[in-house]
């Protein structure tokens, strides 16, 4: 399958935008973790902003930043969101108020937990009457929501939005699903040659299992921390893809999954 990426939103710790990024993983500024701020969904009406989460606000963030970049109308895109663990801090507090005979949990909450919260938020912001696709893949959720996003472009004929994203899973869930760190990702992958496109993909499933394509950065420093955020959170497994775009050149990156492997040829435009 071949689809081109027009527009590309990076948010995360220590990266706030794809710009900066581009200068992290070209070697040409130092990584620095330092806690991301998430902007509000002003696209969304105030009732419906204060009830939204930190990962919504994640999720809605890097979905809007990407559609602008490829200049595209977010209410005629088809979806595909991604997430490891969805809202793990939601879930974390049900868990805890169930725990509890004396606790109480807002309703709002409740609503908040689904898996679709984010795409939902989305398409109420975006006023999207679109496709949505929401997968949860464990550790090998990016690999997977990419694979569903270039198939349904290729076989739809239709501009995709690609967003994935994870946080810090709170204590005690925590202890049995570790994931540490913001990041999140929006690709709009086209299935169709575009002027301003930033790299041409070539994405196809192999059925054997494979690893992934380790992180390979000019600055020793930087590559071992960015392998840390891999495996800390499920969303930075992006991180290989968006490397070989800041490097420029063709590259071919493996995604591993937990049945398979996503093998993907980046071609820049």
């Amino acid at each position: 399958m071949r689809v081109w990426i027009s527009g590309l939103a990076v948010l995360a710790d220590g990266m706030a935008g794809w710009e900066p990024a581009r200068a992290i993983l070209r070697g040409e500024e130092p990584w620095q973790p330092t806690p991301c701020a998430l902007p509000q969904p002003t696209t969304l009406p105030p009732n419906e902003r204060r009830r939204t989460s930190p990962i919504v606000r994640l999720a809605m963030a890097v979905a809007n930043q990407a559609c602008a970049a490829a200049g595209c109308d977010p209410a005629t895109v088809h979806n595909v969101f991604g997430s490891s663990n969805g809202d793990g801090m939601v879930v974390n507090a049900i868990l805890q108020a169930l725990a509890d005979p004396a606790a109480g949990i807002s309703p709002t909450q409740f609503h908040n937990c689904v898996h679709n919260a984010a795409a939902g938020y989305w398409t109420i912001g975006s006023h999207s009457h679109q496709p949505v696709a929401c997968f949860g893949g464990y550790d090998w959720s990016w690999g997977f929501s990419l694979l569903q996003a270039a198939a349904e472009a290729v076989v739809e004929e239709k501009t995709v939005l690609l967003c994935v994203y994870d946080m810090t899973m709170p204590q005690p869930l925590g202890q049995k699903r570790a994931t540490r760190g913001t990041f999140g990702v929006g690709l709009v992958l086209s299935p169709h040659p575009v002027p301003h496109a930033q790299a041409m993909l070539d994405i196809d499933y192999g059925p054997q299992s494979a690893a992934d394509t380790p992180l390979s950065l000019p600055d020793t420093q930087t590559t071992t921390a960015l392998r840390a955020l891999c495996h800390d959170n499920p969303a930075a497994r992006c991180l290989p893809l968006l490397a070989a775009m800041a490097e420029g050149g063709t590259h071919e990156i493996c995604v591993a999954g937990d049945m398979g492997h996503v093998a993907i040829k980046v071609t820049p435009c």
